[in-house]
């Protein structure tokens, strides 16, 4: 299947109910104030198209199909002075956040047992690959999904290098699970009413050879429009020769250059979904009430904080004239008054002219709020409060197995996550082994040599800990030095633990004391009085010892 080559409705139908809630979690994941009002229909004059789709207006109250009308907090519309009241707690930005950070805070262990194979994958995973990596993932838990792309540009590098593409902008076709082609689109220009997009697609060959194809459109904003030629644009103009007469260029290599990574399954929204079925699941899913409620909580807090401020409201005839024309006005710095005669009687005290104005700040009932939302927030999202520094019972936690014990639900989300990235990083690794040498020549390592990858532990002893265990075992004969200096340097591989143990074993012997039967002592240990040929050799070596000249530490 080849791009579009006539007008059709954009975004294409297949997505209808996908990037809407796509839209949403975006807009949670940014922060931005304006997005959350627009999708949830809350906001005046804004552009519904910057979110994907047009949101309903119900004031405060959004519908989903099939369903009633809900309210939501961000979806009352904010005019006048208060417009900008409302205050949002970014806890959708930390969740993916810490989702990465479970997954990527260190960086993975890459090894092939093919030695030109793993001199490249070293060469090509450097701080960039990871760092690209960390970014995918932060997407991915937002989104549901993320797409790892093998890309290559020889004018300006030698090798061929790792993107990602956001879920949001891509059209994946999958075949019984497994995807076959995926289309990616960006908008590269506007002009009044005419959208110009790229379109990318990936696609495999008939001899499974992958190929990409570009292509730019001019359409609107619903409409994809018709194709241009690449030039017709500064975005897509490099793009023009590099392509072959059809709009494509090979990667003289099997398989897709994309992988696609889902980031929780199953997909509990789209689960009878022809398309999103195959998508992943985000971390938002299902907890963006929760989310609403929190920053109504949170603006109400504030709320009582503003107007918990000291107010004083004065009797006019405190007021002092500042001339004609220019009104009145009260010192508040004055310190004495003299009495003043009202009417219906004699003087009026002071206190009586002068009236403070305090409202309570209800902290403890907000905060218990916030709280109770918060750990239900983090617990549906599937992780541990203590993995965002919020500790129960005395502070936080000193040992490992304690601190495992505690973010017991955050790491067993982290596996979960990782089990799906896995095998589609060991796919997308061997696409750039076969790009770096179909393309570049930079290795010789065959197609389809195996490749693994592993992530550290979630929760690591401390070194004091290690030490210890590594004490007893030495002491009780139960682990070899492989084992010891393994669990030491759990990201070192058969090579460099090999190495240690040689240099432990070198020190070891130089520093080792000599034997005291060979120090030159006056003391001979007693000589072995029992028969055979063994104590007949210590009686030799007993007599030889006595016979030579002593010598050493005894004098």
């Amino acid at each position: 299947m080849a791009l579009p080559s006539t007008s059709q409705s954009w975004p294409p139908t297949q997505l209808t109910g996908i990037l809407p809630s796509m839209g949403v979690w975006s807009a949670w994941y940014s922060g931005d104030t304006d997005q959350l009002s627009s999708v949830y229909g809350g906001a005046t004059g804004s552009d519904p198209s910057a979110t994907g789709f047009f949101a309903s207006d119900h004031g405060g109250f959004r519908a989903t199909v099939g369903r009633a009308l809900t309210r939501w907090f961000w979806g009352e519309a904010s005019r006048g002075p208060d417009r900008r009241v409302k205050l949002h707690v970014p806890i959708a930005a930390e969740l993916c956040q810490a989702s990465a950070d479970l997954l990527f805070s260190d960086t993975i262990t890459i090894t092939s047992e093919n030695k030109d194979a793993q001199d490249r994958l070293d060469a090509l995973c450097d701080d960039h690959f990871h760092a690209e990596l960390v970014s995918a993932a932060e997407v991915c838990a937002a989104l549901g999904g993320v797409y790892l792309r093998v890309a290559w540009d020889q004018s300006t590098r030698d090798e061929p290098f790792l993107t990602h593409v956001d879920a949001d902008q891509a059209i994946p076709e999958f075949s019984w699970g497994k995807m076959t082609a995926v289309t990616f689109w960006q908008v590269v220009a506007r002009d009044g009413k005419r959208v110009y997009r790229h379109l990318e697609r990936h696609e495999t060959l008939a001899d499974g050879t992958g190929v990409i194809l570009h292509g730019l459109y001019e359409g609107e904003e619903d409409k994809l429009g018709h194709p241009i030629p690449l030039t017709e644009q500064p975005a897509t103009a490099p793009l023009a020769t590099l392509v072959d007469a059809f709009g494509m260029i090979s990667s003289e290599s099997d398989r897709l250059c994309v992988v696609y990574v889902p980031n929780q399954t199953p997909n509990r929204r789209w689960r009878t979904h022809q398309l999103g079925r195959n998508l992943g699941r985000s971390d938002l899913d299902g907890v963006e009430q929760l989310m609403d409620a929190l920053d109504e909580t949170m603006t109400s807090w504030m709320r009582d904080v503003r107007l918990g401020k000291a107010r004083i409201m004065v009797a006019k005839a405190l007021l002092n004239n500042v001339g004609p024309g220019q009104g009145s006005a009260f010192n508040a710095e004055q310190e004495a008054y003299a009495s003043m005669n009202m009417l219906g009687g004699g003087d009026m005290k002071l206190s009586d002219q002068i009236e403070q104005v305090q409202f309570n700040i209800r902290v403890a009932e907000h905060q218990d709020t916030a709280s109770h939302l918060t750990m239900n927030i983090l617990q549906m999202a599937g992780y541990s409060a203590e993995t965002f520094g919020i500790y129960e019972g005395g502070g936080p936690t000193k040992t490992a197995t304690e601190v495992e014990a505690k973010q017991q639900r955050s790491l067993l989300t982290r596996d979960r996550k990782w089990r799906l990235w896995r095998p589609a990083l060991q796919d997308v690794l061997a696409k750039l082994l076969s790009v770096d040498r179909a393309l570049f020549h930079n290795n010789t390592a065959p197609d389809g040599v195996d490749i693994d990858c592993a992530i550290a532990e979630g929760v690591q002893e401390s070194m004091l800990t290690l030490s210890q265990t590594i004490q007893a075992l030495r002491a009780a004969d139960a682990a070899s030095d492989e084992v010891i200096v393994g669990m030491l340097h759990p990201d070192w591989d058969e090579e460099q633990i090999q190495e240690e143990i040689k240099l432990i074993r070198e020190q070891k012997a130089a520093s080792a004391l000599p034997d005291p039967m060979f120090m030159g002592g006056t003391d001979i240990p007693p000589v072995s009085q029992g028969g055979g040929g063994l104590g007949k050799q210590n009686e030799k070596l007993h007599a030889e010892l006595k016979q030579k000249p002593q010598h050493g530490i005894g004098g």
